[in-house]
């Protein structure tokens, strides 16, 4: 199915102000290099002395220059191979395989995570894409580790954590990890060719979306037991949790109607044809319930659709404007164009800063708060929303890239 623009009716001056804040997304990323990967970056743009290098922050970084890469941007070809080395022996386990969460002492009792590993696969295949020596090693490594040790036949789902060894698994299993490896199976399948990868992202999403979210009215189950029963009180006394909040986390909902709109590029959508109705009410909720007065998206709702954690997280917003912006393409409906412009609005008269970066979280009053994140060390979520309205919707963001 061949893509379309994203958002046709947009003006050469916005397109030309998407392309400036996605230059400077890149050059507030290019601050974080360290010795070993990428590092956390402060609120003031230098990498935090007290915050180890992480995996999931590596990788993304890794994805973001490979995507502007692509694009023809040769500046950051320093930066991917410094990201090729730190994947090939930095955060590698030569040992037993697989890739550590983070480096140095003090490693969680489970360090080798579905979460990181799906970024892993990510960087690799954006990696190869942008014809970058040895992505295509590292991503065959990876999709392997995520074959031998994640991936659940049984249930068409990935588990979600490992002891270094691999011998103890997490009593526990995540939708959101499992969100990020449809991402990867995605973007995987794009960098080979390989389409069985098309198919099992398509199972994880029925899993999670068809089946889950559709029985909670369209609201994201996220926490589950070791035997996939759903857990709905799972960190009820943890509301806040950066990676595993309780209740209902709007912004996924977004980013799981995005990927249902990117595996329809590559699905009969007659045979698949729950997977457009599905997008549009995952992202009717998620906006009628998460987008509340003064604006941009809360972090969780209950499963009655309530406020419980008020703080806008820059990422929320951005997967907002991409859904929106790949709703429109799909679909033509005036609505999502309407959407597109509230969400930019807030985007920029409340999170873009004066050099272009986004501020990373405010309060329900629309202030700068710190209750969830500390300094501002993402740009995958900002590049990717600033980078997809300015392409053809395919089957992953560097698809997105490579039609510019």
């Amino acid at each position: 199915m061949p893509g379309k623009e994203l958002l046709a009716s947009a003006d050469a001056q916005h397109m030309s102000r998407l392309a400036q804040l996605a230059d400077a997304q890149l050059a507030w990323a290019a601050r974080s290099r360290v010795e070993h990967g990428f590092g956390w970056l402060t609120d003031d743009g230098v990498p935090d002395p007290q915050r180890p290098s992480e995996l999931w922050i590596t990788a993304r970084m890794i994805h973001v220059f490979a995507l502007a890469s692509a694009q023809g941007d040769e500046r950051w070809s320093t930066d991917l191979s410094h990201g090729v080395r730190a994947l090939s022996t930095d955060f590698r386990d030569a040992e037993h395989g697989g890739w550590f969460t983070r480096l140095g002492d003090g490693l969680p009792d489970f360090p080798k995570r579905l979460y990181d590993h799906a970024f892993v696969v990510l960087a690799a295949s954006s990696l190869a894409c942008a014809q970058v020596d040895g992505g295509f090693d590292i991503l065959a490594d990876a999709l392997a580790v995520v074959d031998t040790h994640f991936w659940e036949p049984r249930m068409c789902l990935g588990r979600e954590a490992f002891s270094a060894n691999w011998e103890k698994c997490e009593p526990y299993r995540g939708l959101n990890a499992n969100m990020h490896l449809v991402e990867a199976y995605l973007a995987a399948g794009h960098a080979t060719g390989d389409t069985s990868l098309y198919g099992r992202a398509l199972e994880i999403a029925r899993k999670g979306v068809d089946s889950g979210a559709r029985a909670l009215g369209w609201r994201i189950p996220e926490h589950f037991e070791p035997d996939w029963t759903f857990s709905p009180d799972y960190n009820i006394d943890r509301p806040a949790d950066p990676f595993r909040p309780f209740g209902v986390t709007p912004g996924h909902g977004l980013e799981w109607a995005r990927l249902l709109l990117q595996l329809r590029t590559v699905h009969d959508p007659v045979a698949e044809a729950w997977l457009l109705p599905a997008a549009i009410s995952l992202t009717q909720r998620a906006l009628a319930e998460g987008w509340i007065q003064p604006g941009g998206l809360i972090y969780t709702t209950d499963f009655k659709g309530d406020p419980v954690v008020t703080e806008r997280f820059h990422w929320g917003a951005c997967e907002a404007l991409a859904t929106a912006a790949s709703l429109h393409a799909v679909t033509g409906d005036a609505q999502w164009d309407d959407w597109y412009e509230e969400i930019w609005g807030f985007l920029v008269d409340h999170l873009v800063l004066q050099d272009g970066s986004l501020l990373h979280e405010v309060d329900r009053d629309l202030a700068p708060s710190r209750r969830t994140w500390s300094g501002r060390p993402d740009v995958y979520h900002a590049y990717q929303a600033l980078l997809m309205p300015r392409g053809r919707l395919g089957v992953s963001v560097m698809a997105v890239a490579q039609s510019l």
